[in-house]
């Protein structure tokens, strides 16, 4: 198993779960994607993988479609995706993702977190370049052989596969993911939900003591309602 098995093992014991406010997210995600292609997701690939993420969280199809509705309004107002970098405690690397219609409203907050929890906010590209930038697709186990289903979408970007309880996952990076929709669609496979990740490229190990002061501002940066995904470089 490669890096994103790894990644994907240890990040699903803890943060998104913990973050507790998926629904609202993908709300955000509807609306970004409606406002960028439109309200039919035949039409609208982005749309289409939020519906799919929607549906594996088990959000309610009315909740859906009232989401699409109000994203359609002329009157709601639309989120901007602005990507924050900067170091933990003990020189932690954090790429934090975030929705956000109040652009100075976000880096305020996000700047009083890195100060209070004795942390640096960084400059554009300061610490992107640790993180591999990769797209994800979770389609249903049908006993397909993973080596030959591996060797099948090379071609179209994949570098990791591997099988888990809940389907099989499929890795690439992030420019490959509307190919990957693509053909994934075309073979007819169930494509259960998609996204996208950032995974470190090396990660360093801390002690307990330091953990925890990592810990701290993790904490109070997922607690923002405009954050949408923070990673990292600790060793989970």
């Amino acid at each position: 198993m490669g890096r994103a098995f790894e990644f994907r093992k240890a990040r699903k014991m803890k943060r998104w779960s913990a973050m507790a406010k998926t629904f609202t997210r993908i709300g955000k995600d509807i609306v970004i994607a409606v406002k960028e292609g439109g309200p039919n997701p035949e039409a609208n690939a982005r749309l289409r993988a939020v519906m799919q993420n929607a549906k594996a969280a088990n959000m309610p199809k009315e909740n859906i479609e009232r989401a699409i509705k109000k994203a359609s309004d002329k009157d709601t107002a639309n989120y901007k995706e602005v990507l924050f970098e900067g170091y933990a405690p003990h020189g932690i690397a954090l790429l934090i993702e975030t929705a956000t219609d109040n652009n100075n409203r976000t880096v305020a907050n996000i700047r009083s977190y890195f100060n209070k929890c004795n942390g640096t906010m960084g400059n554009q590209g300061s610490v992107e370049f640790m993180f591999d930038h990769t797209c994800n697709f979770r389609i249903a186990n049908g006993g397909q052989d993973i080596e030959e289903l591996e060797l099948e979408m090379i071609d179209f970007g994949v570098e990791e596969i591997f099988a888990d309880e809940d389907g099989i996952l499929l890795y690439a990076p992030f420019n490959c993911f509307g190919a990957l929709q693509k053909e994934l669609e075309n073979r007819g496979f169930d494509i259960l939900s998609s996204g996208f990740e950032r995974i470190p490229q090396v990660t360093k190990e801390l002690t307990e003591a330091q953990v925890a002061d990592v810990e701290k501002l993790l904490e109070k940066i997922e607690e923002d309602d405009d954050v949408m995904n923070v990673y990292h470089t600790m060793q989970e």
